[in-house]
C-alpha cells in the first residue's frame, strides 16, 4: 500500500532523529559547549573590575562595555532560528562558535592595539553578543528535528544547564586565574576552550584555516616594508614581483599533486595533512630563515619559498572544509575565512607592535612561524577528512 504524503513526511523525520548513542553523545557535547558559550560571555563582567582600573574606566563606560554584548545578542535570534531551520542547527552553533571563541581569545589583544581601549572592548562585545545570539534559537531548531518528543524535556533542560555549570566555572576558575596571571588569562582560556571544542566537533577545519589565513597576511601586510627598510637600495619590482610569480605555478602543481595522490589510492585525510605540512610546516621554516639572513637575493629565495608553499593550503584545509560539510561548505568557508580575515586584523597590528618594541623584524616572523605551527598542529591532530552534515549517512574519506 502506497503512503500518503503525511505518513511519509513523518516517517522521514523519525528516521532523521537521533538513536539513543547519538542523543546522549550530542547530549554531552552541546552541554559542554553551552558551557563554554557562558564561559565567555560572563568573562567580561568577571574582568570588569580589574579592567577598570587598568584602563581607568569610570562606572559609566564599564556599563557601556558591559552592556554592549546585549546591542548585539538581540539583533541575531531570529536569524538564529531560521538559520538554524535552513541549514541545521550544529552547523549555525558551530560556526558561531568558531567566532566568538576567537573573538574571546584576542580580546587582550584587542585592548592593546592602541588607546582607545573602550571602543575595542565596546566593538568586541557587540560581536559577541551578535554571534551568540543564534545559539539558542539554532540549539532548539536542532533539537526539535534530531530528539524524540519524549526525551526533548529532559534533553533540552541538561544541555540549558550548561549556563549556569558555565557561570560558576568561570566565576571559580575565573576568579583564581584573575588573582594569579591577571584578567587577560581569563579571556584567553574561555575563548581558548571553545576553540578547542570547535576544532573536536567540527575536525579542526576552521581553526587551520584561520591559521593559514593570519600567517598569510602577515606576510602580505608586511614582507614590502622589511624589503625597504632591510634593503633600502633593492628595487622594488623585484621583491614585490618574484614572489608572487612564483606562487602561482605553486598553487596549479598543489593542486594537481593532491589530486593525482588521491587516485593513486591514497587516503584523503592523508594527502589534505600532507599538503598542510608544506603549506602550513615547511612555508613558516623558510619565513624563519627570513629573519636570519642578510643577504637580499636569500632574502628574495625565502620569501619566494614562503609565499609559494603557503599556497599548498589551497590543497589541504581549504578544500578539507568540502570533504567534511559539501552542503554547506559555502557558508563554512565563508566563517572560517571572516575568522582568517578578524586574525589578520590581530596578527598585523601584533606584527607591527612586536616590530615597534623589539627593533627587531624577526620576532615578526617568529611570530607566522607559532601562528602557523599552532594550526599545523591542530589540524594534524584532530583533522578528519569524514562528512558530518549528513547524521544518519557519513562517508568515511
Amino acid at each position: 500500500m502506497q503512503q500518503c504524503p503525511d505518513e511519509a513526511r513523518r516517517d522521514a523525520a523519525e528516521d532523521a532523529q537521533w538513536s539513543r548513542p547519538e542523543c546522549q553523545a550530542w547530549t554531552g557535547t552541546l552541554l559542554l559547549g553551552t558551557c563554554l558559550l557562558y564561559c565567555a560571555r560572563v568573562s567580561m563582567p568577571v574582568c570588569t573590575v580589574s579592567m577598570s582600573q587598568d584602563f581607568g574606566w569610570n562606572k559609566k563606560e564599564a556599563g557601556i562595555v558591559l552592556s554592549s554584548f546585549f546591542w548585539g545578542y538581540c539583533l541575531t535570534q531570529v536569524v538564529g532560528g531560521h538559520l538554524g531551520d535552513r541549514i541545521g542547527g550544529e552547523k549555525v552553533i558551530l560556526l558561531s562558535a568558531s567566532a566568538w571563541g576567537f573573538i574571546t581569545a584576542a580580546t587582550p589583544l584587542l585592548a592593546h592595539l592602541g588607546s582607545a581601549q573602550l571602543v575595542f572592548m565596546t566593538f568586541s562585545r557587540i560581536l559577541t553578543g551578535l554571534l551568540q545570539g543564534v545559539y539558542f534559537p539554532a540549539l532548539t531548531s536542532l533539537l526539535s528535528q534530531k530528539v524524540r518528543e519524549s526525551e526533548r524535556a529532559f534533553t533540552y533542560s541538561t544541555v540549558g544547564a550548561g549556563s549556569q555549570f558555565g557561570t560558576l566555572v568561570t566565576g571559580a576558575v575565573g576568579s583564581l586565574l584573575l588573582d594569579w596571571y591577571g584578567w587577560q588569562s581569563v579571556f584567553y582560556l574561555s575563548g581558548g576552550l571553545t576553540l578547542l571544542w570547535v576544532c573536536y566537533v567540527y575536525r579542526a577545519a576552521i581553526f587551520s584555516q584561520l591559521s593559514a589565513a593570519c600567517s598569510f597576511f602577515i606576510l602580505l601586510s608586511w614582507l614590502p616594508t622589511f624589503f625597504k627598510e632591510t634593503f633600502p637600495g633593492s628595487k622594488g619590482w623585484v621583491f614585490n614581483v618574484v614572489p608572487w610569480l612564483v606562487a602561482i605555478p605553486a598553487s596549479l602543481f598543489s593542486g594537481f599533486l593532491s589530486d593525482h595522490l588521491i587516485s593513486q589510492g591514497y587516503r584523503t585525510i592523508t594527502v589534505r595533512k600532507f599538503m598542510q605540512v608544506m603549506g602550513l610546516g615547511l612555508s613558516s621554516v623558510f619565513a624563519l630563515c627570513l629573519g636570519q639572513t642578510s643577504s637580499f637575493c636569500k632574502s628574495v629565495f625565502f620569501a619566494s619559498a614562503s609565499i609559494g608553499l603557503q599556497t599548498f593550503n589551497h590543497s589541504g584545509i581549504s578544500v578539507n572544509i568540502q570533504d567534511l560539510a559539501p552542503s554547506c561548505a559555502g557558508v563554512l568557508f565563508g566563517v572560517a575565512n571572516t575568522a582568517g580575515a578578524l586574525a589578520g586584523v590581530v596578527g598585523v597590528g601584533l606584527g607591527g607592535y612586536l616590530i615597534e618594541t623589539t627593533g627587531s623584524w624577526t620576532s615578526m616572523f617568529n611570530l607566522v612561524a607559532a601562528i602557523s605551527s599552532l594550526g599545523l598542529c591542530t589540524f594534524l591532530m584532530f583533522g578528519k577528512a569524514q562528512r558530518v552534515d549528513l547524521s544518519p549517512i557519513r562517508e568515511d574519506l
